[in-house]
């Protein structure tokens, strides 16, 4: 049996309680994704964008589907345990793939801001959300239309025009079962003209004997002047396989930031896609691996720019050791007749054993003149007289490997725009670079007195 014919299968099975669990918003797109689905395959090994992830094998196991929406039971009092200190955030949930509100979330939210799941708004929001479901992520690409297919329920974020959000959003994503469980997640964010706000969302692994798939699908629209900070941290597990899908249309006048932090996990593929349709836009596109084991990182990027006088800038590191596997694909595309484009794409490399392999294709395609556009790549090891240099001067080799590391690092976490968040992952980085878990849970900080308990 092939790997999408058993979803095909279940859903034709299944498609009643499905339906049932789930709005009629999301309902609307499964005719679509099926029919994409029977006609589709799942990328393979070597094929193009794909030179060492296989989709086909990592949707094969026969993983279970919530499709009752039973409660697994999360431990929330360990997973809370996520807290960014002195940092004071709006906080929501996700227990597997189904999305709650702290009882503390909307304390303050600004007039006009929708923040909930597409099950809880449907009734009052539902025209709104379907206006933007499904129209940025493409239902052509086989992994949306699975996720499209499966979803039940998803996180929808909007922020009206004008309008400024002081304090940034947290979704902590938390994974939890006894068996092998499949989950779709979905997260639609809209800003309107001149809106603003920032996002940290974190993955989170509890059951760490067990094995998940971890499907995601995310579409933002940053509207006229809006700005938007996504921070992604992926502290899972190496029984997570994570694929993951970005999409994003830019305005004009827009500004977009996304930052992609993978610091323990098993299989993680994540793409991210940026359409610029706007003039005088900015887009920054960052990213940060530390791989050891048998841990595989795949990050593939897409910024069109269909306009010109825009901006972006784009930069992915990587730190690999042990047998981990990892790998870049970034394309920045110029349109004809979008001239004063300034474009950087830079991928840096470290690997830290022989084992270590790292597989790196930048790419540029400029269709028009008047453009300042660069792009590189660079895999090696550590600068051993750097090394030596250090341990002349009493620096033992293990810290002065580690002091260099830190370094190499230093640059993406620099990218971050708040300060708080930005100390929590140079102690993240840190921990995780000596060796120690960096999973939230572990770190000791203790955020009972921030979340209380979940809004039923």
């Amino acid at each position: 049996m092939s790997s999408l014919k058993q979803y095909i299968d279940l859903f034709k099975e299944s498609r009643s309680t499905i339906e049932a669990h789930s709005t009629e918003v999301m309902n609307s797109l499964r005719d679509k994704a099926i029919n994409s689905l029977i006609s589709g395959k799942l990328p393979a090994k070597g094929d193009e964008n794909y030179e060492i992830t296989d989709l086909n094998e990592t949707y094969a196991p026969d993983y279970g589907v919530n499709i009752n929406r039973y409660d697994f039971g999360a431990d929330t009092a360990n997973a809370f345990r996520c807290d960014v200190p002195n940092m004071s955030t709006w906080l929501y949930f996700s227990f597997n793939d189904t999305y709650h509100s702290s009882r503390t979330a909307s304390i303050s939210m600004p007039d006009g801001v929708v923040i909930g799941s597409f099950n809880r708004l449907a009734k009052q929001y539902g025209k709104l959300i379907s206006t933007y479901y499904g129209k940025l992520a493409p239902i052509e690409n086989t992994q949306v239309a699975l996720n499209t297919l499966l979803a039940q329920d998803g996180l929808f974020i909007y922020i009206p025009k004008n309008t400024s959000l002081e304090k940034p959003l947290q979704l902590v994503n938390i994974l939890n079962a006894t068996i092998p469980v499949m989950v779709n997640r979905r997260i639609l964010i809209v800003l309107e003209e001149n809106a603003h706000a920032k996002m940290l969302a974190c993955d989170h692994t509890q059951s760490q004997e067990t094995d998940f798939l971890n499907t995601q699908v995310i579409e933002v629209y940053a509207g006229k002047n809006s700005s938007f900070d996504f921070y992604d941290l992926e502290e899972s597990g190496e029984r997570t396989h994570r694929i993951s899908s970005m999409w994003v249309r830019q305005e004009e006048g827009s500004n977009v930031l996304i930052n992609g932090i993978t610091l323990v996990n098993g299989h993680t593929r994540n793409d991210y896609s940026i359409d610029v349709v706007g003039e005088n836009a900015e887009t920054h596109l960052y990213g940060m691996a530390i791989a050891g084991n048998e841990q595989h990182i795949d990050n593939h990027t897409e910024i069109n720019h269909n306009v010109g006088h825009c901006t972006s800038n784009e930069l992915f590191k990587y730190i690999l050791e042990d047998r981990s596997r990892g790998a870049f694909c970034g394309r920045i595309k110029v349109a004809p007749n979008a001239p004063r484009i300034e474009a950087y794409q830079g991928n840096r490399n470290i690997c830290m054993s022989p084992e270590a392999k790292m597989y790196s294709k930048p790419q540029l395609e400029i269709y028009t003149d008047d453009v300042k556009c660069s792009h590189g790549s660079t895999i090696g090891q550590l600068d051993q007289d750097a090394i030596f240099y250090m341990q002349a001067r009493g620096i033992s080799k293990q810290e002065a490997r580690m002091l260099l590391m830190q370094a190499f690092m230093a640059d993406v976490i620099s990218t971050v725009r708040m300060d708080s968040l930005k100390d929590r992952l140079r102690h993240l980085v840190d921990k995780r670079l000596y060796g120690k878990l960096a999973l939230c849970q572990q770190c000791g900080s203790d955020c009972h007195d921030i979340v209380n308990n979940i809004e039923q």
